[in-house]
């Protein structure tokens, strides 16, 4: 008997298969297709979801839809770019907004929405998470409007008669807090009922390795984070570990000891089908020189290929028999640009050319690739290993490499142009939330060093704004115990601004030193500065164990960035992010105490000018600047 299904249609967005594992993980199946799709794929489909996308639905060039999907007799709910698809397929206008939307809004339910079955037990006013520029701005006829956020009237619609329902805001994202209750309510108007669970995703993925490796031996790159760990054991369970090699090479890129308490770590648990590569003259050979950001990934990626070729051959391999595996998970695929309609908002390095070229070939597996980060960690406990292995911080196969921030020391003149626009902008933005006694010394700058970023599902490389408070002594700046004024600030900037994607703050500048002496440092990832970022990186990552924080973030990063007073003299930024799916986060909220005291070892590094604490939820920041 065919399984009941909702299906998603992929318009590109950077959480399309987010709605998929959302409505999984609720216990509902539901499968991924394309937009230009076949009617016949939807036999057995109770209903269908329209994800959001990067296009905008009056572009010439837009995703290939498949219109007859609309005349099928199901339900249909449309989200971001699939709430103003279905608004212009029934004649409604769809244009610029008056205002764009990124980050949190508050949707307030009219009377009709109250009585919506979509928003049956939903709050009349709920948060919900926006990331938008363009907006339906007619209704079209049979629709009406059931709910709006400040700056957008046709927020949510319905058409009850052709069982259609669509909304501006993602359901699907973690800081939409009541979305699967919206999710749950769309599926019992479709009549569908569970039929999913982590013990059929599990044998699926066991099933998927021994069909797609049949008898050939598996070698996997281990970087000793939670993905390829999960991957490794997954290996072990379906094919067993004579048949499955683990490859962890110290890249050069490693943290402060990394490579060895990996091996540790492994050991322990039982492993001992893994060996240790040491290549990092080979990977600091590979970057030298480097400032683009996406030639970097590039550049360690394809070095992995050239290394793991190396192993093979002392290994004494045959290549006929051995695949390749990794522990890519589906927001690297997207993020990469990796499905049809999707934009590529950072290179992965597990989708460098020499990896591409060996999918293409069928030589690569990858377990996790349809899976999120949390669900991969569920996987991990249901295996059983531990939680020094399951929740340690991702640490991704680049490492520290791009936590690095290179530059020449020059500054293009299209860069002196965008930079001018944006300290125009700023200087524009009046933040009003702060006390009168904090705004009186609020000092607002922009850091002339790019970031990447996302919004609206399109990559952004912007400048960061950066605010500061009151000097105090040893060069400490005063730091508002508020958070959520904060977050108030970094998303009124970056929502105002066209040519900044994140919001900073300054926590410590060295003493003996002014603004003024700060300028952007001719700088590579060379072992020197990898070895500052270690020594950084390394107190930070202490200081969160003792104080207990290091469970209660999803992540911690620490950017070194050439911006001082002098060559070989650096800045850092501090970016600690809270997630559940990777695909957004929001800047964790670390206590006062707690980043006092971290702030207070770091400001005794060497050459160190300056630290800076990351106010950017995700979106409009990526987790990582580069």
């Amino acid at each position: 008997m065919a399984r009941s299904k909702i299906v998603v249609l992929d318009f590109g967005s950077q959480y399309a298969h987010l709605i998929a594992k959302r409505m999984r993980s609720m216990g509902y199946y539901t499968e991924i297709a394309l937009p230009s799709a076949d009617i016949k794929e939807f036999e057995n489909a109770k209903g269908i979801v329209f994800s959001g996308g990067p296009s905008s639905v009056y572009d010439e060039k837009v995703p290939e839809f498949n219109e007859k999907i609309l005349e099928l007799d199901v339900p249909i709910l449309g989200l971001c770019y699939g709430h103003q698809l279905i608004a212009k397929s029934y004649g409604a206008e769809v244009g610029k907004a008056e205002t764009g939307e990124f980050g949190f809004a508050r949707l307030e339910l009219n009377e009709a929405g109250k009585a919506s079955p979509l928003f049956k037990d939903v709050s009349s006013v709920t948060q919900v998470w926006m990331s938008h520029q363009d907006g339906v701005l007619s209704l079209a006829e049979g629709f009406e409007v059931i709910g709006k956020t400040k700056d957008c009237p046709y927020a949510a619609l319905q058409n009850l008669k052709k069982k259609r329902f669509s909304l501006q805001c993602h359901c699907e994202v973690k800081d939409t807090p009541e979305g699967n209750k919206i999710f749950a309510n769309f599926a019992s108007f479709c009549g569908m009922e569970k039929n999913w669970d982590e013990d059929t995703v599990l044998n699926h993925i066991i099933e998927s390795i021994k069909k797609d490796a049949k008898d050939r031996n598996v070698l996997l790159f281990l970087s000793g984070g939670v993905d390829s760990t999960v991957a490794f054991a997954l290996l072990n369970k379906a094919l067993g570990q004579e048949r499955v090699l683990g490859l962890h090479i110290d890249n050069g890129f490693m943290r402060k000891n990394e490579s060895a308490s990996v091996a540790k770590a492994y050991t322990d648990f039982g492993f001992n089908n893994f060996i240790v590569k040491d290549a990092g003259d080979s990977f600091l050979k590979a970057v030298e020189g480097l400032t683009d950001p996406q030639k970097k990934r590039m550049a360690v990626g394809e070095n992995f290929i050239k290394v793991r070729d190396q192993v093979v051959a002392e290994q004494k391999l045959d290549e006929s028999k051995w695949m390749l595996a990794q522990g890519t998970l589906y927001p690297d695929i997207i993020e990469s640009g990796g499905t049809k309609n999707s934009k590529t908002i950072k290179t992965h390095h597990n989708r460098v050319d020499g990896i591409q070229k060996l999918i293409e070939q069928g030589l690569i597996i990858e377990p996790l690739k349809d899976l999120y980060k949390d669900e991969v960690r569920a996987m991990g406990k249901k295996l059983g290993l531990s939680d020094d292995l399951v929740m340690r911080h991702p640490f991704p196969g680049p490492g520290l490499s791009i936590n690095v921030l290179c530059s020449d020391g020059k500054i293009s003149d299209a860069d002196k142009e965008e930079y001018k626009e944006a300290e125009k902008e700023l200087n524009q933005i009046e933040l009003d939330m702060f006390c009168e006694d904090c705004s009186k010394e609020l000092e607002k700058s922009v850091l002339p060093v790019r970031s990447v970023g996302v919004q609206g599902d399109f990559r952004t490389y912007r400048f960061p704004a950066v605010i500061a408070f009151k000097k105090l002594d040893g060069g400490f700046r005063h730091l508002p115990k508020f958070w959520e004024k904060l977050d108030a600030a970094s998303v009124k900037i970056t929502n105002s601004s066209k040519h900044i994607n994140r919001c900073i703050i300054k926590l410590w500048q060295n003493p003996y030193v002014e603004d003024s002496d700060f300028k952007i440092q001719e700088g590579y990832c060379t072992k020197d500065r990898l070895d500052q970022l270690r020594e950084a990186d390394k107190i930070v990552l202490d200081d969160l164990h003792n104080a207990n924080w290091y469970s209660k973030i999803f992540q911690h990063l620490t950017i070194n960035i050439p911006y001082a007073t002098e060559k070989d003299h650096f800045s850092i930024v501090l970016r600690p992010v809270c997630s559940e799916d990777v695909m957004t986060a929001r800047f964790a909220r670390l206590p006062h105490d707690l980043l006092t005291a971290m702030v207070l070892q770091l400001s005794k590094l060497n050459k160190i000018d300056a630290i800076f604490y990351d106010l950017t939820n995700k979106p409009p920041a990526t987790f990582g600047w580069e």
